[in-house]
């Protein structure tokens, strides 16, 4: 088992109680106000919103729960860090790899709930996010990596591509339709990530 794959297994043990906890109230408070509102469920954007929250927190703790060792410093040298790894090695699989599919989910959720056509804007909130992720990386212990930044553009970049396909393919579908489309592209590429890991 390879780094990054390693990091994957460690992050769904470490999170599983907040994620359990985390769903089962949303899914408690969303079926409460459904049933006070007299709304009809919506089971595949409930289910998108479930798998972004999904998302943050195992985000949340990737970013201050690893390699938290004391040592910390700045790159803010364009490159540096990605030229260091041997291309196809372990440590190129789990920082450069590792980097940009990170940020997939989160140019893919953000340009579903926005509906975003224009690939600035998935620029600029990947930009915002990354910046202050690497900021709090480094007031906890870790490092500011320029080169992180990068990477976490291209993964935004990618999700967004991925959500304009997928909506391009299936934009005149229903909404069940469309989800349940999405839902098996998401499932496919993490089957896809997975085999080419291991």
């Amino acid at each position: 088992m390879n780094e990054l794959t390693k990091d994957l297994v460690g992050v769904m043990i470490d999170t599983w109680p907040m994620i359990t906890l985390t769903c089962v109230v949303l899914i408690v408070l969303r079926v409460a106000y459904l049933i006070k509102n007299k709304q009809k469920l919506m089971f595949w954007q409930d289910l998108m919103m479930l798998t972004f929250v999904i998302y943050i927190l195992c985000l949340f703790q990737i970013v201050t729960g690893q390699d938290v060792s004391g040592e910390h410093g700045i790159n803010i040298t364009f490159f540096r860090e990605l030229t260091r790894y041997e291309l196809g090695s372990s440590l190129f699989y789990h920082n450069i790899v590792g980097n940009i599919l990170l940020f997939v989910p989160f140019g893919f959720f953000t340009s579903y709930y926005l509906d975003l056509d224009k690939k600035r804007y998935i620029f600029l909130l990947t930009f915002i996010i990354s910046i202050v992720i690497e900021s709090i990386q480094l007031n906890i212990g870790r490092a500011f990596d320029v080169d992180d930044v990068i990477l976490n553009l291209v993964g935004g970049f990618l999700g967004f591509l991925l959500y304009r396909i997928i909506d391009r393919l299936f934009g005149d579908l229903s909404d069940n339709v469309k989800g349940c489309m999405t839902l098996m592209f998401i499932m496919l590429g993490i089957i896809g990530v997975t085999v080419i890991l291991f």
